[in-house]
């Protein structure tokens, strides 16, 4: 029908050692093999997921028949992961989920603590890196060939690898995603008519002058969550750091590389180019005291133009805003030219004492390999699953905000714009630097030179170089 149209592949390669692809999932490991704990259901009388060969969907991990809790610790606010094990559980009625969830910053607080006390079988991870330091998250190799996973496109997992020296983008495999996530720019139609935007902009500075319109129509230019423990407005500025300079540095910081430095001459520009915004009044005024939910409320309700955020919302704001919602990438700098975004697997990881390692591997398997799991990804998560290059895509319909951050994926996965979010270069940088260092900023307290050498500072003292 002319009304659809299939999301395109994202051709996602990595630049250093980004992640993005075009579509998997992974993980599950042959029973008795080096994937199994033991503490998982047996694979008798249930068929693997299908990937791989035969003869490898034969050894792969199932859930089995009898009667399954998986613990879950999840994060709050997202229906994705919701959506996908109520259909698990319609598939596998053995199979039930015992869900606590939390904000992502308290999650990436409480990890350590959760993982060692009462360690989940699934638990959405803030940060890898510490956590397999610290022995809590389990290696994942061994489900690569049983599933298939070492067929799927390289730069799909790199994220969530792991080295011996700490670093990320090689190394073991210790954590998954229920798909690719993207950051950008949503924006109100209705507003953007009011001030005469017809089109995104393509330069930086055009998006500036589209701010200036609104303020001066009285218009709430952005909005973003800033409040409790969420500094939001590490979005722009990844997005602005995007504008000034390339991907592959910020890459490298998140991914502890040695050396790596987060106070460069391009990202105190960003955070100039950010301060100068919050000074403008260009920011909802009440941002430090705002948390992602009463953002989300406030842009649904036709309160403010714009805001940053991912994908994950596209789904939602194709019904809550049906046909009133549109999406751009960060503009750069100059016209035409490349364009980069925060895009990262929605991260899962298994316990290393997961009682349920196995069931909780398939799962995560299944995900990127079922068509309804991979059309939950699409229509739900707003963005593209992992998994095998050739796996089904679902239609989307044309003109949909899904349509268009599928679309962007694409655009970012042609420039190898690709970036991890700067909140996940350590397990504690987010709660306890990006978040207070912003929150100053908006107050008047502090400089954007001030806020880098802080914020790098403490990263040099979390990873211990």
């Amino acid at each position: 029908m002319s009304d659809l149209i299939s999301p395109p592949r994202r051709r996602r390669r990595s630049i250093a050692f980004t992640a993005l692809a075009a579509g998997g999932m992974l993980l599950a490991a042959a029973c008795g093999g080096p994937g199994s704990d033991g503490g998982s259901a047996s694979t008798a009388g249930t068929t693997a997921a299908s990937s791989g060969s035969a003869a490898a969907a034969a050894k792969a991990p199932t859930c089995g028949t009898s009667d399954v809790t998986l613990k879950g610790y999840f994060e709050t606010g997202f229906p994705l992961p919701k959506a996908l094990t109520d259909e698990f559980t319609k598939q596998y009625p053995n199979v039930h989920f015992k869900i606590r969830e939390d904000q992502f910053a308290v999650i990436t607080q409480n990890a350590p603590r959760v993982l060692a006390d009462d360690p989940p079988d699934l638990m959405r991870l803030p940060q890898v890196s510490g956590l397999v330091k610290d022995k809590l998250l389990k290696n994942l190799d061994g489900y690569a060939t049983p599933f298939g996973w070492d067929k799927w496109p390289a730069s799909q997992l790199s994220q969530m690898r792991v080295g011996s020296d700490g670093s990320r983008g090689t190394g073991p495999l210790y954590a998954m995603g229920l798909n690719f996530s993207m950051t950008g720019i949503f924006y109100n139609k209705k507003l953007a008519a009011r001030i005469g935007m017809t089109s995104a902009p393509t330069t930086l500075a055009a998006f500036d002058a589209l701010l200036a319109k609104a303020k001066k129509a009285g218009i709430t230019p952005i909005d973003q969550f800033n409040g409790g423990a969420t500094g939001g407005l590490a979005f722009p500025l990844q997005n602005l750091m995007a504008a000034y300079g390339p991907p592959t540095p910020i890459n490298d910081w998140i991914f502890q590389k040695k050396g790596a430095s987060i106070d460069t001459p391009s990202n105190q520009q960003a955070a100039e180019h950010l301060q100068t915004w919050i000074k403008s009044g260009y920011f909802a005024s009440d941002i430090n005291s705002q948390d992602y939910a009463a953002m989300m409320s406030k842009f649904i309700g036709g309160k403010s133009l714009f805001i940053f955020d991912g994908d994950w919302e596209s789904g939602n704001l194709d019904k809550q805003m049906a046909g009133n919602v549109g999406f751009f990438l960060m503009p750069s700098v100059q016209d035409g030219g490349t364009q980069a975004a925060m895009s990262a697997p929605l991260t899962f990881g298994i316990s290393s004492r997961a009682p349920h390692a196995d069931c909780a591997a398939f799962f995560l398997n299944w995900v990127a390999t079922n068509k309804t799991a991979r059309t939950i990804d699409v229509t739900v998560g707003g963005s593209h699953p992992m998994g095998p290059a050739e796996a089904y895509m679902p239609p989307v319909k044309a003109g949909t905000v899904t349509a268009q951050t599928l679309a962007a994926g694409a655009k970012i996965g042609a420039d190898n714009g690709s970036m991890d979010f700067i909140a996940n270069a350590t397990g504690a940088i987010y709660a306890k630097s990006w978040t207070p260092n912003l929150q100053k900023l908006v107050a008047g307290q502090g400089s954007p030179k001030g806020m880098l050498s802080s914020v790098q500072k403490d990263y040099t003292a979390q990873i211990g170089r």
